[in-house]
Parts: C-alpha cells; sequence; structure tokens
C-alpha cells in the first residue's frame, strides 16, 4: 500500500504516464475545444488507442487487466485536464462492462480485443427522454422476429453517441422487471440515426447525445445474456462502473479547482500580502483541501474492495455522492476566492471545473436516488450486491498483474 490508497508501483507509474500524455496530448486542444463546442473525435481515437479503454479487461482478450482502481486513476488523470475527454473514458467503460458480465464466449472474442486496442468505442444506451432514471419506465421496444430483433424507439444522453462504433441498447422485449434486454448494436446498422451534436453546459469534447431506433434489425445472436437480462445489464453497469467512473470524473476535476485555486491565491497580493494569507481565504483553501482528501479516499477505497471481489454496493453508491456533490461544493468555494477573475475563461479555468463538475451530477443517478439507495442499505433492503455477483477478476490474479 502506497500513500494509504493502496497504490501499487504500477498504479504510480500508469498514473505518470497518463498525466504526462494529459498535459502533452490533451491539454493542448482545450482552447480549441471550449470555442468550437464540437465533438473531439481524432483525440478521443487518439487517447482510446493508448489501450486504456482495455483496463479492466482480461489480458486473454488484449486488455490491460488492472482492475477498477487503475481505471479510476486513468480517469482522473485525464479528466484533471479535460473532464470531457475523462468522461469519453468513463463512458466507454459502461459499455465494457455489458460485454464482460453478460457477453457470450464469441461476443467477447469479437468485440473486446478491438475495445481494448481502441480501435472500438462501445457505449450504453438506456436513459430515456420519457424516463429518465425510471429505467422501468423505457418504451423503446425489440421485437422478435425469427432469428432476428428489430429495435425501434429513441435514447437519449447516450454517452461516446457520435463518436461510437458499437451500442448496447437495452430495450423492452415483455413486461414487467423481467421484460427487458439487452443487445449490441452496430453504429453503422440500418435503422440507427444520430440526431445532431447540441452542445450543452460543459464537457466541451464529449457527446451525450440522442439515438433513434426505427425498424432497427438486429439477430439474435447480438443479444447480451438471455431475455429479460436487460435490467440486470443496465443496474450492474451503472452501480459497478457508471458511479465509480463518475465519482474518478469528479475527482479528477476536484483536483484541477485545488490546483488553480492555489495558484491563483499564492499569485494575488491584497493588503500588500499575498491573497493565500488572510484568513478567510486560508479558511476556503482549508474546506477545498478537506473535501478532496475525503472524496478521494472514498472513490479510491470503494474501488479496491471492488477489485477484491468483497461487497461494496454501498461504498461505490457513496463514493459517486460524494465525489460529485464536493466537486461542485469546491467549485463554487474556488470561485468565490477568484471572484470577478473566475467569470473570464480567458483569465481562469475555474467557470469551466464548474461547468464541468455541475454534469456529474445527474448520471448514474442525482444525488436524491444515491442517497434513497443508501437509506436502503441502511435500512437492510437492499438484494445480494452486484459487486459480489460480478468479479471483474478474483483478487489472487489482480494482484500479480497490478505488481508486474
Amino acid at each position: 500500500m502506497v500513500n494509504g490508497y493502496h497504490l501499487t508501483p504500477r498504479h504510480t507509474h500508469l498514473r505518470d504516464t497518463v498525466r504526462a500524455f494529459a498535459e502533452t496530448e490533451v491539454r493542448p486542444h482545450i482552447p480549441e475545444l471550449e470555442a468550437s463546442r464540437t465533438v473531439a473525435h481524432n483525440l478521443s481515437r487518439q487517447i482510446a488507442r493508448q489501450g486504456w479503454l482495455g483496463v479492466t479487461i482480461d489480458p486473454g482478450h488484449g486488455g490491460l487487466g488492472l482492475g477498477h482502481l487503475a481505471k479510476t486513476i486513468i480517469i482522473e488523470e485525464l479528466s484533471r485536464v479535460s473532464a470531457a475527454m475523462g468522461a469519453m473514458i468513463q463512458a466507454s467503460q459502461l459499455g465494457v462492462a455489458k460485454i464482460i458480465h453478460f457477453g457470450s464466449d464469441e461476443q467477447k472474442q469479437t468485440w473486446l480485443p478491438p475495445i481494448a486496442a481502441g480501435t472500438c468505442l462501445p457505449t450504453i444506451a438506456v436513459t430515456e427522454p420519457g424516463s429518465g432514471s425510471h429505467v422501468l419506465g423505457m418504451t423503446t421496444t425489440a421485437v422478435r422476429d425469427g432469428d432476428d430483433y428489430f429495435i425501434t424507439g429513441t435514447k437519449t444522453m447516450v454517452g461516446n453517441s457520435h463518436i461510437a462504433d458499437l451500442h448496447g441498447v437495452v430495450a423492452r422485449t415483455g413486461p414487467g422487471n423481467r421484460g427487458l434486454s439487452a443487445f449490441l448494436v452496430e453504429a453503422d446498422r440500418p435503422g440507427v440515426h444520430l440526431t445532431p451534436h447540441q452542445p450543452a453546459m460543459g464537457l466541451h469534447g464529449f457527446s451525450f447525445g440522442e439515438i433513434t431506433f426505427s425498424d432497427c434489425r438486429v439477430p439474435a445472436a447480438n443479444r447480451l445474456g438471455g431475455e429479460g437480462d436487460g435490467l440486470d445489464v443496465a443496474y450492474s453497469s451503472s452501480i459497478l462502473y457508471g458511479r465509480p467512473n463518475l465519482a474518478a470524473v469528479a475527482l479528477g476535476i476536484h483536483q484541477a479547482i485545488l490546483d488553480t485555486t492555489v495558484a491563483y491565491a499564492a499569485g494575488q497580493r491584497r493588503y500588500g500580502e499575498p491573497l493565500a494569507d488572510l484568513p478567510t481565504v486560508m479558511q476556503q483553501l482549508g474546506h477545498i483541501q478537506s473535501r478532496l482528501m475525503t472524496a478521494r479516499l472514498a472513490a479510491y477505497h470503494a474501488v479496491h474492495l471492488l477489485d477484491r471481489g468483497q461487497p461494496c454496493d454501498a461504498e461505490l453508491i457513496n463514493a459517486k455522492l460524494i465525489n460529485a456533490e464536493y466537486a461542485i461544493d469546491s467549485a463554487r468555494t474556488a470561485m468565490e476566492i477568484h471572484a470577478a477573475h473566475g467569470l473570464h475563461p480567458q483569465r481562469s479555468p475555474i467557470e469551466r471545473y464548474l461547468r464541468d463538475a455541475l454534469h456529474i451530477f445527474a448520471p448514474a443517478g442525482t444525488s436524491d436516488i444515491q442517497r434513497l439507495r443508501l437509506a436502503e442499505h441502511a435500512l437492510d433492503a437492499t438484494k445480494q450486491p452486484w459487486s459480489t455477483r460480478f468479479k471483474a477478476a478474483s483478487p489472487s490474479r489482480l494482484e500479480k498483474s497490478v505488481a508486474r
């Protein structure tokens, strides 16, 4: 254990590698992305080619097999420079999860190697305009027709919508809780239609748009798991990957908030002294530092447990809650320290961090949803944890891989 976070030398080397890449290859693109507010197609592909999409994929399928703590470090370091590109990696990981846990041997052999190599970018398409976090309220249908299914409906807020090669689509095949099924749908399949990219408040360079499926014919061989497994695909991907991934994005933003604010406060002078020496500013910096330390502990502890195969659904949920809330709180505190200087993108990136942090609030469930799930945990009203049902790797194998 290094630095109290269960980090090995390989984790440290990975952090250094991603940080150097982010500084040299990603940071120069930020002014253009902020100005154009378009999707960073080429940069996303360049990042994918580093092999980081395969961090949780077994080496037998071309992945790194380093686990969720390593994944958190990759997303955090990219997000420290560009939350949009951190979001791109985290959204891709949702697409990885469904294949790892529900894919057949043939599906894994077909799709995991190109994902690990960065030549295939996956998504997961669950959310709909009229259902939001109410997964069972979805209306997209998949109707069986012999050896095929016809998928019809609309998915929204699909991460990587405009750069993806493969969509993981959850659709209704019958009534009730077991009436949802999941499918792998190639992005160039007839009947798949992308709504033009609409820039949002933040995460400029990342696409999370709308996809419409119009009688899209998909072979039954593209179904993930059995008919009726769609709810499990959606929930397990959200809890085991979505929530810790978003915690990692928020964590990277949070670190950038602290770094930027400390540099600003140390460089500005008020009343003949550095701004950082004012008691009120010191208190505010202390709040940011405390929140960041607590958020990192929550995030790292949760994914360490996940890598160990221990029950940790509540910890994963709490990691997303703490990191999303604290990053927003610290961004606001930082804006108070920057005052009017924080309102100008040309003077400081702090307003970008605030905008980006707000994007982490809703995906994989708002804070109200997280607190509801934590209350269920406190009341012992939860079922078997997803974290014990689906183990990405055995602890012994993972430890050997990370230690190499």
